[in-house]
């Protein structure tokens, strides 16, 4: 029985070591930011305007 406990807080523990790498061991200030838009680019998609014959 015991050895029933032991196992299954050792599965326990290795959950929370998943859970607890993949959710707080990314970047130190976060995701980077977005690269700037060119001045060319429009930010709406103009493909979807053009009428096609």
């Amino acid at each position: 029985m015991s050895l029933l406990l032991l196992e299954a807080l050792g599965a326990m523990v290795l959950l929370l070591l998943i859970v607890w790498w993949t959710m707080f061991s990314g970047r130190k200030h976060g995701e980077l930011p977005p690269p700037p838009a060119s001045a060319g680019e429009d930010t709406a998609d103009s493909s979807s305007s053009v009428d096609k014959p």
